[in-house]
């Protein structure tokens, strides 16, 4: 049996780092060519990714101002929309979050249809609610907790 040395063992922060960093490198143009998928075809192919449905979001760039338009997983709770800000389970917080949260304002398009959206986050029993309806939504969603040690934030996106 080989001994491993300080050189050749990685570091579990770094292997997170390493995963991290190829997930983005895959998910942006995948990302991209999703939401222009959804908008064309008006939500009738791609509209789910491993079973759980799928919304585009559409907010502003709080650096450059541009229109971004991500393809997010989304749970109905009443007419809100709750989305999942865990960027696959990255230490990195999503920008469509920040640019959410900084802008006070997005939309969503769905089946179609666009819905001007405000955004908070669910807390206290709210958000034990909603998380657990999540992961029973989207099981990957407790892998994506585990993988990171930021707090994944649960957004409510109510109708303007």
């Amino acid at each position: 049996m080989q001994e491993q040395t300080a050189s050749t063992q990685v570091r579990p922060q770094a292997l997170r780092q390493h995963r991290a960093a190829n997930r983005r490198a895959l998910s942006l143009p995948f990302g991209r060519w999703h939401a222009r998928l959804l908008r064309l075809t008006r939500g009738r192919v791609a509209a789910r990714w491993f079973g759980a449905p799928v919304l585009v979001l559409e907010t502003v760039g709080r650096r450059t101002g541009a229109r971004r338009a991500t393809p997010v997983l989304y749970l109905r709770d009443g007419d809100a929309y709750v989305v999942l800000a865990a960027n696959a389970g990255s230490d990195r917080t999503p920008a469509w979050w920040l640019n959410l949260r900084d802008a006070g304002e997005g939309a969503v398009l769905l089946g179609g249809r666009r819905v001007a959206v405000r955004p908070r986050l669910a807390e206290g029993a709210e958000r034990d609610r909603l998380w657990a309806a999540f992961c029973d939504m989207y099981a990957m969603a407790e892998d994506y907790a585990r993988l990171t040690d930021r707090p994944l934030p649960l957004v409510v996106l109510e109708p303007a």
